[in-house]
Protein backbone atom coordinates (compact mmCIF):
# COMPACT_ATOMS: atom_id res chain seq x y z
CA UNK A 1 0.00 0.00 0.00
CA UNK A 2 1.43 3.38 -1.10
CA UNK A 3 1.97 5.97 1.47
CA UNK A 4 -0.33 8.66 0.39
CA UNK A 5 -3.03 5.53 0.01
CA UNK A 6 -2.65 4.61 3.60
CA UNK A 7 -3.06 8.04 5.09
CA UNK A 8 -6.44 8.44 2.87
CA UNK A 9 -7.70 5.48 4.40
CA UNK A 10 -6.50 6.44 8.06
CA UNK A 11 -8.53 10.35 7.25
CA UNK A 12 -11.22 8.27 6.03
CA UNK A 13 -11.18 5.73 9.16
CA UNK A 14 -11.31 9.03 11.45
CA UNK A 15 -14.12 11.07 9.50
CA UNK A 16 -16.00 8.40 9.92
CA UNK A 17 -15.64 7.60 13.73
CA UNK A 18 -16.35 11.20 14.35
CA UNK A 19 -19.33 11.35 12.29
CA UNK A 20 -20.68 8.12 14.42
CA UNK A 21 -19.75 9.98 17.53
CA UNK A 22 -21.74 13.28 16.04
CA UNK A 23 -24.69 11.12 15.32
CA UNK A 24 -24.49 9.18 18.83
CA UNK A 25 -24.25 12.69 20.29
CA UNK A 26 -26.88 14.25 18.36
CA UNK A 27 -29.72 12.15 19.88
CA UNK A 28 -28.97 13.66 23.04
CA UNK A 29 -29.19 17.30 22.28
CA UNK A 30 -30.82 19.19 25.30
CA UNK A 31 -33.08 21.70 23.25
CA UNK A 32 -33.69 18.75 20.38
CA UNK A 33 -35.50 16.94 23.28
CA UNK A 34 -39.80 18.10 22.54
CA UNK A 35 -42.61 18.64 25.08
CA UNK A 36 -44.57 15.52 25.85
CA UNK A 37 -41.42 12.93 25.46
CA UNK A 38 -41.87 10.93 28.51
CA UNK A 39 -39.54 11.20 31.40
CA UNK A 40 -38.05 7.61 31.07
CA UNK A 41 -37.23 8.73 27.21
CA UNK A 42 -35.23 11.73 28.76
CA UNK A 43 -33.32 9.10 30.92
CA UNK A 44 -32.29 6.79 27.86
CA UNK A 45 -31.35 9.50 25.58
CA UNK A 46 -29.65 11.81 28.62
CA UNK A 47 -28.97 9.80 31.43
CA UNK A 48 -29.40 10.37 35.07
CA UNK A 49 -29.61 13.76 35.59
CA UNK A 50 -27.06 15.60 38.40
CA UNK A 51 -30.51 16.37 40.27
CA UNK A 52 -33.98 16.12 40.65
CA UNK A 53 -36.62 18.03 42.86
CA UNK A 54 -40.11 18.57 43.02
CA UNK A 55 -42.24 21.38 41.37
CA UNK A 56 -45.57 22.35 42.27
CA UNK A 57 -48.84 20.20 41.32
CA UNK A 58 -46.55 16.88 41.38
CA UNK A 59 -43.90 17.85 38.78
CA UNK A 60 -40.56 17.40 39.10
CA UNK A 61 -37.02 19.02 37.38
CA UNK A 62 -34.13 17.45 36.07
CA UNK A 63 -30.64 19.37 36.30
CA UNK A 64 -28.50 18.25 33.69
CA UNK A 65 -24.95 20.20 33.79
CA UNK A 66 -22.20 20.41 31.81
CA UNK A 67 -19.97 21.72 34.06
CA UNK A 68 -16.54 21.76 34.56
CA UNK A 69 -15.92 22.21 31.24
CA UNK A 70 -19.19 23.46 29.25
CA UNK A 71 -20.73 26.52 29.95
CA UNK A 72 -24.08 25.27 30.18
CA UNK A 73 -27.09 23.92 32.59
CA UNK A 74 -30.54 22.81 31.45
CA UNK A 75 -33.71 22.63 33.06
CA UNK A 76 -36.12 20.02 32.22
CA UNK A 77 -39.07 20.41 33.94
CA UNK A 78 -41.88 17.61 34.08
CA UNK A 79 -45.80 17.12 34.79
CA UNK A 80 -46.94 15.19 37.27
CA UNK A 81 -47.35 12.45 34.41
CA UNK A 82 -43.61 12.64 33.82
CA UNK A 83 -43.75 13.91 30.24
CA UNK A 84 -41.49 16.96 29.47
CA UNK A 85 -42.83 20.85 29.84
CA UNK A 86 -39.58 22.44 28.81
CA UNK A 87 -36.06 22.54 28.43
CA UNK A 88 -33.99 25.60 29.56
CA UNK A 89 -30.75 26.57 29.53
CA UNK A 90 -30.01 28.25 33.38
CA UNK A 91 -26.17 29.29 33.33
CA UNK A 92 -26.92 32.83 32.69
CA UNK A 93 -26.25 35.75 34.39
CA UNK A 94 -29.50 36.69 34.94
CA UNK A 95 -30.38 33.80 36.87
CA UNK A 96 -27.58 34.18 39.42
CA UNK A 97 -29.15 37.60 39.35
CA UNK A 98 -32.06 35.89 41.13
CA UNK A 99 -29.94 34.55 43.69
CA UNK A 100 -30.89 36.25 47.04
CA UNK A 101 -27.96 37.20 49.58
CA UNK A 102 -28.80 36.02 52.90
CA UNK A 103 -31.78 33.83 51.87
CA UNK A 104 -30.38 31.14 49.35
CA UNK A 105 -28.64 28.62 50.60
CA UNK A 106 -25.47 26.06 49.02
CA UNK A 107 -28.81 23.51 48.74
CA UNK A 108 -31.17 26.24 47.03
CA UNK A 109 -27.82 27.20 44.68
CA UNK A 110 -27.39 23.26 43.87
CA UNK A 111 -31.14 22.82 43.03
CA UNK A 112 -30.79 25.27 40.13
CA UNK A 113 -26.80 25.04 39.14
CA UNK A 114 -26.25 21.91 40.21
CA UNK A 115 -22.37 20.92 40.87
CA UNK A 116 -19.84 23.97 40.53
CA UNK A 117 -17.19 23.97 37.81
CA UNK A 118 -14.70 24.63 40.94
CA UNK A 119 -14.56 25.54 44.81
CA UNK A 120 -12.42 28.55 45.32
CA UNK A 121 -11.31 30.14 48.55
CA UNK A 122 -9.45 33.23 49.08
CA UNK A 123 -7.97 35.33 52.19
CA UNK A 124 -10.37 38.03 51.95
CA UNK A 125 -13.80 35.85 52.39
CA UNK A 126 -14.18 33.55 54.67
CA UNK A 127 -16.10 30.63 53.58
CA UNK A 128 -16.32 28.84 49.81
CA UNK A 129 -16.83 30.63 46.58
CA UNK A 130 -18.53 28.51 44.11
CA UNK A 131 -17.71 29.29 40.77
CA UNK A 132 -19.55 28.32 37.53
CA UNK A 133 -18.15 29.03 34.00
CA UNK A 134 -20.70 30.78 31.96
CA UNK A 135 -21.07 32.25 28.11
CA UNK A 136 -22.22 36.04 28.30
CA UNK A 137 -22.67 38.90 25.37
CA UNK A 138 -19.79 36.28 23.01
CA UNK A 139 -17.13 35.85 25.67
CA UNK A 140 -16.10 33.23 28.36
CA UNK A 141 -17.02 34.80 31.77
CA UNK A 142 -17.49 33.10 35.66
CA UNK A 143 -20.38 33.71 37.93
CA UNK A 144 -18.85 33.45 42.05
CA UNK A 145 -21.21 32.30 44.67
CA UNK A 146 -19.98 33.30 47.97
CA UNK A 147 -20.88 30.76 50.39
CA UNK A 148 -20.83 32.34 54.46
CA UNK A 149 -19.63 29.54 56.84
CA UNK A 150 -23.06 28.28 57.30
CA UNK A 151 -23.25 28.21 53.80
CA UNK A 152 -25.57 30.73 52.97
CA UNK A 153 -25.18 33.14 49.91
CA UNK A 154 -23.65 36.71 50.62
CA UNK A 155 -22.85 37.80 47.11
CA UNK A 156 -23.06 36.71 43.10
CA UNK A 157 -19.78 37.91 41.51
CA UNK A 158 -18.76 37.77 37.71
CA UNK A 159 -15.58 37.69 36.28
CA UNK A 160 -13.92 36.99 32.78
CA UNK A 161 -12.77 34.05 32.26
CA UNK A 162 -8.63 34.33 32.20
CA UNK A 163 -7.44 31.43 29.82
CA UNK A 164 -3.56 30.01 29.89
CA UNK A 165 -2.73 31.55 26.66
CA UNK A 166 1.50 31.11 25.74
CA UNK A 167 2.16 34.84 25.74
CA UNK A 168 5.78 34.36 24.92
CA UNK A 169 5.03 34.61 21.14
Amino acid sequence: MTPSLSLHLHTVRWACALACAAALVGCAVPEWQKPGTPASQIQKDMGSPQVRSPLPEGGERWVYSRQPMGQQVYHFDFDSAKHLLSVRQVLEASEFNRLRPGVDTRDSVYQVFGKPAMVEHVASFKGDIWTYRIYENGSDRQAHVFLDPQYVVQRVMFTDERHRDDDRH
